[in-house]
């Protein structure tokens, strides 16, 4: 194996494909990066058993192929090492198999790498018809939901979030059994069967990293217990979750007896500053109270003191709460709304919140109150 190619090409693949290295070291090969220089361009693969992925880099962006071949380098070094290379052209010369030798430059790296048999087959298939969706959807769709899922192992389903797909409608919901997130779209393709599938939360939020923000697309095969994300040149494929997602619709309140309308940055920034006086310990609890137009938002801590902030608010009802719950949660609900003015619906201090967008009515956010009255 034996090329040239320049360093922004290479660093930028090298970028997307890092993310799959294996942090454990069980398997010594799955540290590492392999190379497969074809003539048709270079190929560079990593998997961890969780997620794989694979770049593909056209000869045409490569500077020079001189001998073809495969390797597989150690990929905490290869990333460094081409980060911090400073030359345009960076030169790969594989020697005896069992080396490899990087210039550029004044600078000469000779790294031990491993054979590329030894890695294992990652099975990248995809389908005849898979599921296309806009990138730029994609993103905002996980980011709105992902932030929602379980940090526990304890259920491993919560991990995840729920892809559920019926005709042209795509909806995800994300939930750690004190809030959760929901949200749809649109998508161009009618899918016949019903699609019911949970995907690790953690992987899909690998994935939104090396998606680039534009209106280019994206396309997911969908397999029994994998599915495979294609975009530009780059293969993304990640395991599912097995288990049943809980079914979280029953959750959801049909009828509210109090919606509050307000301005979603300064609510945020009212809650902020309550929260300042919060302890994690004690979850973070801020207390809501609804009177008349005026929204009273308060946090008190023996420890630490007390902390008052007043908000004007529009009422659907001429009706009242008071009830306590944890600001980390209602932040976090409140970034999500892209518009000016957010909606929380109630019903009493013990029932679910459920907060909206008052523009997109494809996003709904809930958490939990917490019982202090």
């Amino acid at each position: 194996m034996k090329f040239s190619v320049k360093k922004e090409v290479l660093l930028q693949s090298l970028n997307s494909v890092s993310k799959a290295i294996s942090s454990k070291n069980l398997i010594p090969v799955l540290g590492g990066i392999k190379f497969n220089l074809t003539n048709n361009g270079l190929f560079l693969s990593a998997s961890d058993n969780n997620i794989s992925i694979e770049t593909f880099i056209d000869k045409e962006n490569l500077d020079k192929i001189e001998k073809i071949g495969s390797t597989v380098i150690q990929g905490k070094y290869i990333l460094e090492i081409i980060r911090k290379l400073e030359g345009r052209i960076i030169n790969f010369e594989l020697l005896d198999g069992i080396k490899v030798l990087i210039s550029c430059g004044n600078s000469e790296f000779n790294l031990n790498c491993m054979e590329a048999s030894e890695f294992p087959n990652l099975d990248l298939e995809e389908k005849k018809e898979p599921i296309i969706l806009k990138k730029e959807e994609f993103k905002n769709l996980i980011y709105k939901t992902s932030f929602a899922v379980s940090q526990q192992e304890t259920r491993p389903i919560l991990t995840g979030i729920n892809f559920k797909i019926k005709e042209n409608k795509l909806e995800c919901i994300s939930t750690d059994s004190y809030r959760l997130a929901k949200k749809s779209i649109n998508i161009d393709n009618n899918i016949k069967e019903n699609i019911n599938i949970v995907i690790p939360g953690k992987n899909l939020i690998e994935l939104t990293k090396i998606l680039e923000e534009n209106e280019k697309e994206i396309q997911m095969h969908i397999f029994n217990n994998k599915v495979l994300f294609k975009f530009d040149n780059t293969l993304f494929q990640t395991r599912v979750l097995s288990g049943t997602f809980p079914d979280v619709d029953r959750l959801i309140p049909n009828s509210f007896e109090l919606s509050v309308k307000t301005n979603a940055t300064e609510l945020y920034n009212v809650i902020d500053r309550a929260s300042l006086l919060t302890s994690e310990k004690d979850k973070n609890i801020i207390k809501f109270e609804c009177n008349d137009n005026e929204v009273i938002i308060s946090s008190n801590s023996p420890e630490i003191g007390k902390v008052e902030e007043k908000i004007e608010v529009e009422k659907d009802k001429n009706k009242n709460i008071k009830i306590a719950f944890s600001s980390k949660f209602m932040m976090d609900a409140i970034k999500t709304v892209e518009s000016k003015g957010v909606v929380i619906k109630f019903n009493s201090e013990i029932q679910p919140i459920i907060i909206l967008d008052e523009d997109d009515d494809s996003l709904l956010q809930l958490i939990l109150p917490i019982k202090t009255y």
